[in-house]
This record gives structure tokens, C-alpha cells and sequence, in this order.
């Protein structure tokens, strides 16, 4: 737990509705809004602390010894009225910086995430396979996975593994028995649970994200051995994230990462938190790319290129482009079509949409 001389500082960026906190040694704090960063008076009882005294309580007096040398520090703690934030201690031109992200403080249902209630409830019914969440950071891939969970969680008997780095949202068991890893606190490195994890007898696997090839190979072993197999990547798109899947393993390895993608790869979803034009909420958009056997053939046969157009196309299979999403917020009078194009990743066909 966190020091209680910070409570003030998390108080007002959990009245705020905010979603980040940034404070640097030397500036003042700011917080994230619905997009938007705004500048925050700090506490009284805290302006008179020397900055490094407050990280030390932050994040703990050994692990700031720690982050003296690595100059990283990631973690994730719990803080007022139950809260749970994750924690990025880094140095800026020689200064203490922080960014904090602040956890939704319960589940979301089905309804209320903006992605298709029937894809969600097909995933949760899955038995085996690999679903990505994939985006940018801060586009909400933790919550929609942190969502499936727990349907899965009250739904289905087996036993839900996680490996994350840090554990963001916390599982009780209720029908599965759920077993979550912190790396750094519950095993010494990811690729050490990796090692371990098909001993632990898991049913459904949460990976976190993929970071090499390493992980990758782990997720789709995973996968083709019977586990639903849950992870996420840092890409813009469902082609992306073929390609930078299967980009991470050398070329003499290609082809066969290819026939195992196609062979397992069950959803890709790739998503964005659009701020609407009053700035008082964000809706998500998401491209959607399901299996189907022409998916399947692409990748196979290397045309990675095809899964746009096969995206577009596939509305009975589930599919869903990042342009429908976000023209649907522009009929909705949530944003403008001007708004709607900065965020769209191919603005001349969604102008065509018009």
C-alpha cells in the first residue's frame, strides 16, 4: 500500500473521473481527462516534500533504492476506497517523473464495453485458440480482457491462469479457480512462468503483452495444445499483428509460424477510446477481425495485405472496420467527421463513407 500522506493526491484524481496522473519533479501534477491533460494544484501537506521523498513513499523505500540504479520502475498497488493504479517511475533530463494509471474499479458488463455483445459471448465460449487485444496504450485492452475474464470466471468451471507484469485487475475464484503471477513478486521473470506454465495444469491462459518472440511462441503453444489463450500487442491493426507476429521469429521459422497463426489465431481486436466533441466521455472503436477460412488462407499464404479488404467484407462473420466504428460515433453525433478522421487509419475511405 501506498503511503496515507498520499491519499489527498489520489482522492482528487479519483473525484476527477481521471484515467492518468502525470507529476514531475519541478512541475505540477497533471491529470488525464477524457483525453485531455489539465493541470492539478498539488496537496498542501505535500508541497513541502522533497520529490524523491514522495516516490520513496509512492512505491516503497527498497524498491525506490532499486529504481535509483535501474532508473525503471514498473508496479501496481492499491490506494484509496479500494482502487488499484499502475505505477511508472522513470527519470526525465535527470528528474523524477510519474505515470500513474488509475484502474476502473470494477468489472464492466458485456453491455456497457462498446465491442459486440455476440463476439464477447462467442470468446467466453471458446475452448481453445489465441484472442488479441491489441492498441495503443490507454486504449482500454486491459478492461475489455479484464471484462472477458470474469464472464468466463462466473461462468465455466476450469482454472483461469494469469502472467502479468504488474497485475492490474484482481480475480477472486468463484467458479474457476483463478491463479494470477506478478512478475517480480510471484516469479522471477516472464519467460520463467512461461517455462513453468503448462506444469500448472491451466485451462484458460492471460499472457499479458507479447514482447518477443519468446512470448509469442509461449501464446501460440498455448494455443494449439488446448488452452484458450488470452494476450495483447501494441499495433494498429488485425494485418499488423500478423505481421509483426510472425516478423518475430527468423525467416527460416516464417512459414511454419504461419500455418500455426492460421491454425489458432481465433479474433483479433483492435481498439481506440475516442473522446467525443463535448469532452465529457470517450466511446471505443474497434476493427474486428474473426477466422474464417479466407482469413486463414492469407495468412497461410503470406497476403496479409487481403485482411483489410476481407475485414470490410465480413460483417456476417463478425468483422467490424475501424472506419464503421467510427463513422457510427459521427451519425451518433458523438464526434465530428473532422475528429473522426484524425483517428481513423485510412481517412480517404472513411471520407468515402460519407
Amino acid at each position: 500500500m501506498t503511503d496515507d500522506i498520499l491519499d489527498p493526491l489520489f482522492r482528487r484524481l479519483v473525484a476527477a473521473d481521471a484515467s492518468d496522473l502525470h507529476w514531475c519533479e519541478g512541475e505540477p501534477p497533471r491529470l488525464r481527462v477524457h483525453g485531455r491533460l489539465k493541470p492539478l494544484d498539488p496537496p498542501p501537506e505535500l508541497a513541502s516534500l522533497p520529490f524523491a521523498e514522495l516516490t520513496a513513499r509512492l512505491i516503497g523505500r527498497g524498491n525506490f533504492e532499486t529504481f535509483r540504479t535501474a532508473r525503471e520502475f514498473d508496479g501496481a498497488d492499491t490506494i484509496v476506497e479500494g482502487r488499484r493504479i499502475r505505477i511508472n517511475i522513470y527519470f526525465k533530463l535527470n528528474r523524477i517523473a510519474w505515470a500513474i494509471r488509475l484502474l476502473p474499479n470494477r468489472f464492466f458488463a458485456f453491455e456497457e464495453l462498446g465491442l459486440p455483445i455476440p463476439l464477447l459471448e462467442d470468446i467466453c465460449s471458446m475452448r481453445q485458440g489465441l484472442v488479441l487485444v491489441t492498441g495503443a496504450t490507454g486504449s482500454g485492452k486491459t478492461t475489455t480482457l479484464a471484462s472477458i475474464l470474469d464472464r468466463i470466471n462466473h461462468t465455466r468451471e476450469e482454472h483461469m491462469f494469469t502472467i502479468e507484469d504488474p497485475v492490474e485487475y484482481i480475480h477472486a475464484s468463484a467458479k474457476c479457480l483463478v491463479s494470477q503471477r506478478e512478475v517480480g513478486h510471484d516469479t522471477e521473470s516472464f519467460h520463467n512462468a512461461l517455462r513453468s506454465v503448462l506444469r500448472e495444469d491451466p485451462d484458460i491462459v492471460l499472457l499479458g503483452e507479447m514482447r518477443d518472440r519468446v512470448s509469442m511462441d509461449a501464446a501460440l503453444t498455448l494455443a494449439e495444445t488446448g488452452h484458450l489463450t488470452f494476450a495483447t500487442l501494441h499495433t494498429s491493426g488485425a494485418a499488423e499483428s500478423v505481421s509483426r507476429l510472425i516478423s518475430a521469429f527468423d525467416a527460416m521459422e516464417q512459414q511454419q509460424v504461419r500455418e500455426r497463426l492460421a491454425a489458432n489465431l481465433k479474433v483479433v481486436i483492435t481498439q481506440q477510446l475516442v473522446p467525443w466533441s463535448d469532452r465529457t466521455g470517450r466511446s471505443l472503436c474497434a476493427e474486428i477481425m474473426t477466422s474464417t477460412k479466407a482469413v486463414q488462407a492469407s495468412i497461410r499464404d503470406s497476403k496479409e495485405r487481403q485482411l483489410s479488404s476481407l475485414i470490410e467484407l465480413g460483417g456476417e462473420h463478425g468483422m467490424a472496420t475501424m472506419n464503421g466504428s467510427l463513422m457510427n460515433l459521427v451519425r451518433q453525433r458523438r464526434i465530428t467527421l473532422s475528429e473522426a478522421l484524425r483517428y481513423s487509419n485510412d481517412p480517404d475511405a472513411l471520407e468515402r463513407m460519407t
